[in-house]
């Protein structure tokens, strides 16, 4: 499964920079494989030293990293919920993806003006969640007339639903996004209604070089906007990201290391990511090749299967499992399986981060 990360942000705040930065890292193959699916969205290898490791132990032909997907989403300004600037496109782009950056501006500087005059990081939060509520206003309008009108017949079940419909209406009257609403919500009612403000979203917080690696006051008000959302806040310069897309593996190491910082912001980012969705990676690793895959935490093993093919899923026997550091420290297959660190799983196997699996099915 890709995971898609939509990139959000004001004019000005660095989204643009940061999206080219992604685009540019992908160019050096051997660290960040990149490719343009549309103009503004980019596929980008998740970063995995295990993936690498594996594939050296089982001397695969081939190897295969799971991938993100950035979407650059443009034309959000105030009044996008009303189709000012290109909202009617910024809106329709944001729906389909599974999580939201928003790019928040947390850098000074006079050559860059702001569209609203000032750096002011909290405002500009507010404005992209005033136009996504009030776009998902606009949808819970129309679902809680039906609600109201199917509710006249008495059924206790439409009458709960109308109740809850009405509840999430005012937390959104409010102004409030929809992924802070504690009140009681169907969830089959949740996916239908694929609000905006449900999405789970990530804040980078795009900074100067000289704000790395902890950032500064401006941070510090994206931090506490996040912690009451319960978000996720990564510290990252889309300027400096530009610069180490042109380094080689190196010279990276020498200039990360010169900021403080032991990864570069596209892989924490990812990593967030990931954290934020509740996602794990498991590998399947032989010599022809060594493959990273992508699935839901809590994954049972035919759902982790599926992955590779639905009929894995149907026809599934067996997984036999190794952890990745049983594999790494033993050294191959062959090695855990003559240690008895080879398991034998079946359907009801939670897979765990880092498994190294090989399944058996039936065609």
């Amino acid at each position: 499964m890709a995971l898609q990360v939509g990139l959000v942000g004001l004019p000005n705040v660095g989204k643009s920079t940061l999206f080219n930065a992604v685009s540019q890292a992908g160019a050096e193959a051997a660290n960040f494989p990149f490719c343009t699916i549309d103009p503004n969205v980019g596929v980008v290898a998740v970063p995995d030293p295990r993936l690498g490791r594996l594939a050296e132990l089982a001397m695969s032909k081939k190897v295969v990293p799971t991938a993100i997907e950035f979407v650059d989403i443009a034309g959000l300004v105030a009044g996008a919920s009303q189709g000012e600037g290109l909202g009617n496109q910024f809106l329709a782009h944001i729906r389909e993806v599974d999580a939201i950056c928003n790019v928040v501006r947390c850098f000074e500087d006079d050559d860059i003006i702001h569209v609203s005059g000032t750096v002011d990081p909290a405002r500009d939060i507010e404005i992209i969640d005033t136009e996504l509520v009030l776009k998902d206003l606009e949808s819970v309008e129309k679902r809680l007339d039906r609600a109201q009108r199917s509710s006249k017949s008495g059924d206790k079940d439409v009458v709960r639903e109308r109740d809850q419909i009405r509840a999430l209406h005012d937390h959104l009257a409010e102004g409030s996004v929809a992924r802070t609403f504690t009140g009681e919500l169907n969830p089959a009612l949740r996916r239908e209604l694929s609000l905006l403000t449900d999405k789970p979203v990530l804040y980078a917080a795009n900074v100067a070089e000289d704000d790395l690696p902890d950032g500064n006051d401006h941070v510090e008000v994206v931090r506490k906007i996040a912690e009451a959302e319960g978000a996720e806040v990564v510290v990252i310069s889309a300027q400096v990201e530009s610069e180490l897309a042109e380094l080689d593996g190196a010279e990276r190491e020498e200039y990360l290391e010169s900021l403080g910082l032991e990864r570069s912001g596209l892989e924490r980012l990812i990593e967030r990511a990931y954290a934020l969705l509740g996602l794990l990676t498991y590998f399947t690793a032989g010599p022809q090749e060594s493959r990273a895959w992508t699935v839901p935490a809590g994954s049972t093993a035919p759902r982790a299967a599926r992955e590779i093919h639905t009929d894995f899923e149907r026809g599934f026997i067996k997984a036999e499992v190794i952890t990745f550091d049983d594999y790494d420290r033993l050294g191959s297959e062959a090695a855990a399986r003559e240690a008895g660190r080879l398991r034998i799983e079946g359907k009801e196997y939670i897979v765990a981060d880092g498994d190294v699996i090989h399944f058996r099915f039936n065609v």
